[in-house]
């Protein structure tokens, strides 16, 4: 068994920063291709903390959810 089948997330690889987010701008809001899994070549929008800009890969648990627009619309 590879370390990847033994890891429980998926990679995916951030295209698009979209905006800051949260109660006082803490988290970035990010749509990212997923790299792996039955969800490859999907984009999908997360939000995630720390620095990030286009170009990086996120670990993500989980693929099925979307985080809401930015501004609620």
């Amino acid at each position: 068994m590879s370390a990847e089948e033994e890891s429980d997330s998926t990679p995916a690889e951030v295209i698009e920063v979209v905006g800051k987010t949260g109660m006082h701008g803490e988290a970035m809001q990010v749509k990212c291709r997923i790299q792996g899994g039955e969800n490859r070549g999907r984009i999908i929008t997360r939000n995630c903390l720390g620095p990030v800009r286009e170009g990086d890969v996120l670990q993500l648990r989980e693929t099925a959810r979307e985080a809401d627009a930015i501004g609620g619309r």
